[in-house]
């Protein structure tokens, strides 16, 4: 357990759930008010998108050439890292849901959870653990600014705020969560 410990505490694992649940406590408490129209995802993707986010600080460690020079096999823990993360996203949400204000379905939490959690790790992969953010960052605003979703390509751009049975939505997450997993746990993060 302590290297468990150490994993954790070198990766900011407490900073990043602190800032998790500190997003979705406010988030929570913004969708008290009742300014938010029902069915509206945009708040609860502003909440996943800001967990991934800070979940992305964890992907790179302190010195990658002593991670590359490690005895241990890297794939399956940095796989098991990025999927753990965005469950812990998904579940923080959930969690604090139960408090009184829906904002989301499970189906629609797991979905983008999880295609943004593969976001960051394929951020990660291209840019570096510091930059994996960069990715969600600049989906999610294309998201919020994009034209209404038409099209496929459009339903593509815009897979995070469509409601959870919509095929372009659903496919979009998981090639992203399978390819960004992917990706991070063969090369890990860039230098």
């Amino acid at each position: 357990m302590r290297w468990l410990t150490l994993y954790a505490r070198s990766r900011q694992v407490p900073a990043s759930l602190a800032a998790v649940v500190i997003s979705a406590v406010t988030a929570w408490t913004l969708a008290r008010d009742g300014s938010e129209a029902p069915g509206d995802p945009r708040l609860p993707v502003l909440v996943l998108a800001a967990g991934a986010m800070a979940a992305s600080i964890g992907l790179g460690g302190q010195d990658l050439a002593l991670d590359r020079t490690a005895a241990i096999r890297w794939v399956p823990r940095r796989a098991a890292h990025v999927l753990l993360a965005g469950a812990v996203v998904g579940t923080v949400l959930l969690a604090v849901q139960t408090m009184g204000e829906d904002m989301a379905t499970t189906a629609f939490v797991v979905r983008d959870s999880a295609g943004l959690m593969g976001l960051v790790a394929l951020g990660a992969a291209l840019s570096g653990g510091p930059y994996a953010w960069t990715l969600p960052f600049a989906w999610l605003s294309y998201s919020f600014l994009a034209p209404p979703p038409t099209s496929v390509p459009m339903q593509v751009a815009t897979w995070m705020l469509l409601p959870p049975g919509t095929a372009a939505g659903t496919w979009t997450a998981l090639v992203l969560t399978v390819a960004g997993t992917a990706a991070y746990a063969v090369a890990g993060p860039r230098r």
